[in-house]
């Protein structure tokens, strides 16, 4: 059985924080029993919506094991993004699109896997073993290995909490065949959760999507609705959407534990790129394809594409009480893609009591 030289884990946690990681932790393969089954109860009420690729790897994210039989450990990373100033600030501006923090920066997709290979790199030659790498878009249930490895729990709205970073940490995993020491020793780690009483993050989401504490219902979540979901917005929740335009931060804002983040544990990479902060909502509507490409090349939000994020935006336009955005509205009507240029239709009907006013 290969343990690794002596003091390897605590090397490792050295050259980790050396590639930016804020957070690092070690749990054995199997250290997250329960998670498996909760994403199958998960996936079978059917609260994840359209994101039909969680369905279709379900065995594979249910446990290291079933995605890499060979894995023993898993070294869980956090990499902070924390925020500077208060995410809610621009709630009150709805002439402006609100952009979730995480995606105001670089991509934390390059920047996490980046470090996660040089770490990975590093390992293999002190200790020669065999490693996977994963960044979000691998079957990996990210959350639940980092909750077992130390970094934090999983809050009732089911993010990530830290005692040092709060809500605002990017995780990747690195599998390894390597028997590191774990966080917790030997045994599977009990759950840690430090929410209390507190019920702040629930009764924040503007569209109830907390069925309960620790259950979240994509469906009606505005980062669901505003990222993955490709159709027409159902119009129950297009009012509470305000003018967020990608993702949505309140649940994670509000959590008391955030006072705790220290913006000085920040990847530099996180930083907020000026135009992302606080875009006008005239100048997203008025978005070709290529021009959406040049604002977003580098940013989470470019996966997306031009169609969705319109499309967002004529919804924070019908929210806005703006009437100088009819204009631009009245071009989307007749946009090539029909779910643009429905939602359009629909934001100019809800500003049609101020074009009245106006005549």
């Amino acid at each position: 059985m290969n343990q690794g030289k002596p003091g390897l884990r605590e090397r490792l946690e050295a050259k980790a924080r050396e590639l930016g990681f804020a957070a690092f932790g070690v749990a054995r393969a199997d250290a997250a029993p329960k998670s498996g089954e909760r994403l199958r109860e998960w996936l079978a009420s059917g609260a994840h919506g359209e994101m039909m690729w969680m369905e279709e790897r379900a065995e594979h994210r249910a446990s290291p094991a079933g995605l890499w039989p060979d894995v023993r450990s898993v070294i869980s990373l956090g990499m902070s993004y924390a925020p500077a100033v208060d995410p809610l600030a621009l709630a009150a501006r709805p002439e402006i699109g609100r952009i979730s923090v995480y995606a105001q920066g670089s991509d934390y997709h390059d920047v996490v896997k980046k470090a996660l290979k040089a770490l990975a790199r590093w390992l293999v030659e002190e200790a020669g073993c065999e490693l996977k790498v994963f960044v979000d878009t691998a079957p990996v249930m990210e959350k639940p290995l980092a909750e077992a490895a130390g970094l934090g729990w999983q809050g009732k709205h089911t993010n990530l909490v830290s005692r040092s970073d709060g809500s605002w940490l990017f995780l990747g995993a690195i599998y390894t065949t390597l028997e590191l020491e774990p966080h917790f020793g030997a045994a599977p780690a009990p759950h840690r959760v430090h929410c209390g009483s507190c019920s702040a993050c629930l009764d924040a989401c503007p569209t109830g999507a907390f069925p309960a504490p620790f259950r979240l219902d994509a469906r009606r979540c505005i980062s669901y609705l505003t990222i993955e979901h490709k159709g027409p917005i159902p119009e129950e929740f297009r009012g509470a959407i305000g003018n967020r335009i990608y993702g949505c931060d309140d649940c994670l804002s509000v959590c008391p534990w955030n006072r705790f983040a220290d913006t000085a544990r920040r990847n530099r990479a996180f930083l907020p790129r000026a135009e992302l902060v606080a875009p006008e909502l005239s100048d997203i509507l008025a978005l070709d394809d290529a021009g959406f490409r040049r604002v977003f090349a580098g940013s989470p939000i470019k996966r997306i594409g031009r169609n969705r994020m319109v499309r967002n935006a004529a919804i924070a336009a019908g929210n806005s009480g703006r009437a100088e955005l009819a204009p631009v509205l009245e071009r989307l009507t007749a946009d090539e893609d029909p779910v643009v240029a429905e939602a359009a239709r629909w934001a100019l009907a809800r500003l049609q009591p101020l074009l009245s006013a106006e005549v």
